[in-house]
């Protein structure tokens, strides 16, 4: 099982419009690195801890009001991919995720944020768990940078 986790990729992308400047990095994933167990689910036959890795971003677009954070597989064997990880309503002010901020509980992390239901059924980080045998799955994490303090969702 250990093989596939370690040809897992991370691709860190930006809010497109904001894409030369606006970063998003993370100390415990790299850009296009494999993944260690921390990250990966736990359960569906995953055995790894579940633990949403600490991200940051910075050079920020003037205007912004609020953050948005999103990781989407787009390689998951369901036609339309795999939403892991939604959370909204991060204040304009927090520039960092800690190391489990998408607690599994769905439990907020960073005052007022709200993390949504994911294609696992439930709020909160859903780390990675592609089937047995498939090919190496992509991790899209992606930081918006929202012009609005609160999405009314």
């Amino acid at each position: 099982m250990l093989r596939w986790i370690v040809s897992m990729l991370f691709v860190f992308v930006m809010s497109p419009a904001y894409a030369a400047d606006f970063r998003l990095t993370s100390p415990s994933i790299k850009e296009q690195g494999a993944i260690t167990n921390e990250q990966v689910f736990s359960g569906m036959g995953c055995s790894g801890k579940n633990v949403s890795p600490e991200l940051h971003w910075d050079n920020v677009p003037e205007n912004t009001k609020s953050f948005a954070v999103t990781v989407y597989d787009p390689d998951a064997p369901t036609g339309s991919g795999w939403w892991h990880w939604v959370m909204f309503n991060i204040p304009a002010r927090v520039h960092t995720l800690p190391p489990n901020a998408g607690k599994p509980d769905g439990s907020p992390a960073v005052e007022s944020a709200i993390q949504s239901v994911t294609d696992f059924g439930r709020p909160g980080y859903g780390g990675p768990c592609p089937p047995p045998g498939d090919k190496p799955h992509r991790y899209m994490f992606t930081v918006y940078a929202l012009k609005v303090e609160q999405l009314p969702l």
